[in-house]
Order: structure tokens, then C-alpha cells, then sequence
């Protein structure tokens, strides 16, 4: 088995209901955001897994719906979490992508970060 990752980056606003830090995450804040996917399987005759330029369209779609963008109104993503964003892009992806095997979302200047897999 194999497995091909590729990331991108993105920039967004939210807002948030939380207990800790509850006044400062109500107001709208933003965040910048680094994701990466990872397919696995076994490479096809042309011996790749999926074409990496054929990957990064699939990733530019989701980019578009996702940077510089109010995430309190994408519709389909709910509360602005990691684990939303997460599960999202994977909503989004697998469709298109077969082997999808894990989406993560990272918040590098927070040092946080959320992974999702089936």
C-alpha cells in the first residue's frame, strides 16, 4: 500500500460558543488554517494513486468554499470546530477522491490540530 498527501492553506473568520474563553471566541476572530489529505491504496497502471495535479483541483474546490470566508455561513459545516472543518473537507472530498483515508486540520499558530478518518 501507498499513501499520497498533499495540503493546503486557508484563512477564515467564526465565531464560537464555548465555555473557556467564552467572550473573546463570540466575537468574530479569525484563524489561519493549514489541511492536509492523505488517499491510500495501490497505485494504477499509470503508476501513481491518484495524479497529484488532478488531487489539487479536487483541494482547490474546497479551498474556494473555505478561505477568507465567514465559516459561521458555509452551509454544511456547522460550529467552526477543527472537527467540523475536519469532517467537512472529507464530506467534500471522498466523493471524488477513492482511498480517501484521513483529513487534518491544523491551527499551527495554536499548536491544534484534528483528524478525521472513517
Amino acid at each position: 500500500m501507498h499513501e499520497i498527501t498533499k495540503e493546503f492553506r486557508f484563512e477564515a473568520a467564526h465565531t464560537l460558543q464555548r465555555q473557556i474563553a467564552a467572550e473573546a471566541s463570540r466575537r468574530i476572530h479569525g484563524h489561519s488554517y493549514r489541511a492536509t489529505v492523505t488517499l491510500r491504496g495501490a497505485p494504477d497502471a499509470s503508476g501513481m494513486l491518484m495524479d497529484f495535479g488532478r488531487l489539487g483541483q479536487h483541494l482547490a474546490a474546497i479551498r474556494e468554499a473555505l478561505d477568507h470566508r465567514f465559516l459561521d455561513e458555509v452551509e454544511g459545516l456547522g460550529p467552526a470546530t477543527l472537527e467540523n472543518l475536519a469532517r467537512f473537507i472529507w464530506t467534500r472530498l471522498a466523493p471524488s477522491c477513492p482511498g480517501l483515508a484521513r483529513v487534518a486540520v491544523f491551527r499551527d499558530s495554536e499548536g491544534e490540530s484534528c483528524a478525521y478518518s472513517e
